[in-house]
């Protein structure tokens, strides 16, 4: 059974996981079929209110999402957590175009899913405590990291700090799953591509005067985008994207004078705005990883790209990494291949690298053409919504595009088994 290690008796694994947050957590699971043992380390202690994935910030997750979460076993435990997403609407603030997506019209159950993070991370926590091959190294955090100097080495070695004592553990494959600092990109010294936003994303949940029908809103404003997501009865979670020099005055005012400002930005869909609650902000940026792999080595999630969080792309890009590799590794060792060689690793490279660049542009694209009000560019974006709204094949992969379900999927986000 996974268990909290308090003395590392054993410290060779097939595959060590840097990072137990949501996607490192989520790796774990996907992987604990395949015979392999696995650690897992991870800075926080388990259930602590202080670990950064396990907030009050609500996650969308796409139908895409959803079934790797079904596939890896996670999705009966969350499930009485979950909000279904029916409907997007999607606009821009003061302006004539509208954008509408619907599960009807793409014949599915729901577009995706709304969840707390913390539901998230205390589902994925349960299910690693039944796995007898994942042991949970916690607290602990990495101080070093030790590549083999040849593509011929056959394991890669980290050096930990756990619980104030130094120790080496090994491994056939490092998995970065370590953030957007991540310590173990940036300790081999692999280099990205970063872009500021000067953009903060202020976030909280807010009740409000009409029920949600289980519509998200996606609307662009000219300070930049406001998302509302339906999460439980008469609640939805807001990220409200302001500039900078905004944010201390925001996140400064009372209750009331916060949600006649935002009231202000969003509009009369849902009435009036009643109640908020506590508020959080996040400075935005773009981080992505010029290289994905090495040998013995993969980075996944906010360790390979940190994306804007607009049209909720960043976390669903992390969970199809996850299930990318897991199938990667899971073929390999069906081939009786070495897991960490770069051959191996360089088809889960190339497989992802796809759906990295398209997801990177589109959220980036958006970002920039709707924080500009040169109103040619205005003009030209809203007759955009317009002909996606009514244009069928443009709607339909607007629509794909939201659920996760373009390019190369791999088998979990099929629903389907390694």
């Amino acid at each position: 059974m996974s268990h909290t290690r308090q003395q590392l008796s054993e410290t060779d694994y097939d595959v060590l996981v840097i990072g137990g947050g949501l996607i490192g957590a989520s790796f774990a699971c996907a992987m604990s079929t395949q015979g392999l043992r696995i650690g897992v380390l991870e800075a926080v202690s388990p259930g602590s209110a202080s670990q950064p994935s396990f907030d009050d910030r609500s996650i969308a997750l796409s139908l895409g999402s959803k079934r790797i979460f079904e596939a890896i076993n996670i999705w009966p435990s969350l499930e009485d957590y979950a909000t279904s997403i029916n409907k997007i609407h999607v606009s821009d603030r003061g302006r004539f175009g509208v954008t509408r997506l619907d599960s009807l019209e793409q014949g599915v159950e729901a577009l995706g899913y709304v969840v707390m993070s913390r539901d998230m991370g205390r589902a994925l926590g349960e299910r690693m405590s039944t796995l007898d091959n994942v042991d949970l190294i916690s607290p602990s955090s990495v101080i070093g990291v030790d590549m083999p100097e040849k593509t011929a080495g056959d394991r890669v070695g980290i050096t930990i700090n756990h619980q104030g004592i130094k120790q080496k553990l090994s491994a056939r494959l490092l998995i970065a799953a370590d953030g957007r600092d991540s310590f173990v990109r940036q300790s081999l010294g692999i280099k990205t591509t970063d872009w500021d936003y000067q953009q903060t994303a202020v976030i909280a949940n807010i009740t409000s005067q009409y029920p949600h029908h289980h519509v998200a809103y996606e609307r662009f404003t000219d300070s930049g985008p406001i998302a509302v997501l339906p999460i439980s009865a008469g609640r939805c979670a807001i990220v409200w994207t302001c500039a900078n020099n905004e944010v201390e005055a925001i996140m400064a005012l009372d209750d009331d004078a916060f949600i006649s400002a935002f009231q202000q930005k969003f509009g009369q869909r849902l009435g009036r705005f009643l109640k908020v609650g506590v508020r959080q902000a996040y400075p935005l940026r773009l981080v992505h990883a010029r290289e994905q792999v090495r040998p013995r080595l993969a980075l996944i999630g906010n360790a390979a790209h940190s994306l804007h969080p607009i049209a909720g792309q960043g976390f669903n890009l992390g969970l199809r990494d996850v299930a990318t590799l897991a199938e990667i590794i899971s073929t390999a060792q069906a081939q009786k291949r070495d897991i960490g060689d770069l051959a191996v690793l360089n088809d889960y490279a190339k497989w992802r690298k796809r759906d990295h660049l398209r997801v990177v542009a589109f959220t980036d694209g958006l970002v920039r053409t709707f924080s500009n009000n040169f109103l040619p560019l205005a003009i030209a974006r809203n007759a955009g919504l317009i002909a996606s709204d009514l244009i069928p094949p443009v709607k339909r992969l607007l629509s794909r595009q939201a659920m996760g379900l373009t390019g190369k999927l791999p088998r979990l986000a099929r629903g389907l088994g390694l």
